[in-house]
This record gives structure tokens, C-alpha cells and sequence, in this order.
């Protein structure tokens, strides 16, 4: 299988050649790194080209480096039912680099670039609804940037109580943690509980 998906990115590199800058498999998935540029011609050859036929669209998303120049990737996700083989395609994006829209190719990316650009930042050049999705009017910042503050920016929401629109500070869910972008979580201290100390005698299962 692995395989055949390196042929496959091979034939996709041959085929745009100065759109595509590199391609690996991994886990029995193909990775296609393309220029932001051709976006639009990249996703519309994958669709329609016989030996490709990613006609289903699966997410476009983002992941954020913020030490990098070009601090986002914007990652899509495509599935060819026809040869059940998935594909996902990368681009680099700056903050003030806008990405073109795919929707013209694929309308089902309509609301995830919306969310894209709603909790990272990144715009879509020919996106007919380029508004927020998920959090509240007038929100300041982008939750999912790693440089988001814990509590700090602010968020207008109609309060029911007091019949009118109220400011208030974000403050998400969590203790505070110091972000260097490169340690994983620390693990959670979980409270034992009973029967727990089953799974440490080495008498219980022989």
C-alpha cells in the first residue's frame, strides 16, 4: 500500500511541477506539501484526474508555529471512495498572507475555512462569508494561536439578567501553564480509586 501511495506521489509531483515542493507516506497516508499559490489548481487536479479522484472533501484546518516566518500550516483532507485511499495536502501562510479559497472546488470547505479563520487568523481571498463561526461577535484574538492569553482579551455576549450586551475577559478552562511551544502537556495526577490497587498485585490474573 505504501507503495503504491509513493507512486501516486510521485505522479501527483510529476504532473504540478512547481506547485508541489516535496510529498512523503506515513502511517498509510500520503502527505503533499503545495505551494499556497496554486491551492486552487492542486485541490482541482485531485479531484479530477483518473488516477487521483479525491472527490470527497474530509477537513481543512490549521496548525500554528508561531516561531516560524510563515507561522501557519493550513492542512486539507481529502478521501477517494473509488480507490479508498486518503490524502492530506499542506501550504505554508503567513498572518498577512491570505490563502485562496477552495469552495469553488470543494463547497463543503465553506465552514472550515470559516473556523479556520476564526480560531487562527488566516484569511480566504474569494470566500463569500469570510466570518466568524464559532466564537461570539465582536471577540477579540484567535483561541487556537499559541500565543492566545489565558485571560486577558474580550468577548461581548447579551446577558439575559441584566437585559444588554456585557463585555467580559476571556478565561478559558485551565491553570495557568507557561507555553515554550515545544513540551507536551504534563500528565494529570488522578485520584486512586477503589479497586485501583488490583492492577499493582501481581496475585490478581495468574
Amino acid at each position: 500500500m505504501d507503495e503504491t501511495l509513493e507512486k501516486l506521489g510521485e505522479t501527483i509531483a510529476g504532473a504540478l511541477a512547481g506547485s508541489i515542493v516535496g510529498h512523503w507516506v506515513a502511517n498509510g497516508e500520503l502527505t503533499v506539501i503545495a505551494t499556497a499559490r496554486d491551492i486552487v489548481n492542486v485541490m482541482t487536479f485531485l479531484r479530477d484526474n483518473e488516477r487521483c479522484q479525491f472527490v470527497s472533501f474530509i477537513d481543512a484546518t490549521a496548525v500554528d508555529w508561531p516561531a516560524r516566518e510563515r507561522r501557519f500550516d493550513v492542512v486539507y483532507h481529502l478521501l477517494s471512495p473509488k480507490f479508498n485511499r486518503r490524502i492530506r495536502i499542506k501550504i505554508e501562510t503567513g498572518e498577512d498572507m491570505p490563502v485562496a479559497s477552495i469552495i469553488g472546488v470543494f463547497p463543503g470547505a465553506d465552514w472550515f475555512e470559516r473556523e479556520t479563520y476564526d480560531l487562527y487568523g488566516v484569511l480566504f481571498t474569494g470566500h463569500t462569508d469570510m466570518r466568524r463561526l464559532l466564537t461570539d461577535y465582536g471577540f477579540e484574538g484567535h483561541p487556537l494561536r499559541k500565543d492566545f492569553p489565558l485571560t486577558g482579551f474580550v468577548e461581548v455576549r447579551y446577558d439575559d439578567a441584566q437585559k444588554r450586551v456585557v463585555y467580559d475577559k476571556v478565561r478559558l478552562a485551565q491553570e495557568f501553564r507557561n507555553f515554550d511551544f515545544l513540551s507536551p502537556w504534563e500528565g494529570t495526577d488522578y485520584v486512586p480509586l477503589p479497586g485501583d490497587e488490583k492492577a499493582k498485585d501481581p496475585k490478581v490474573g495468574s
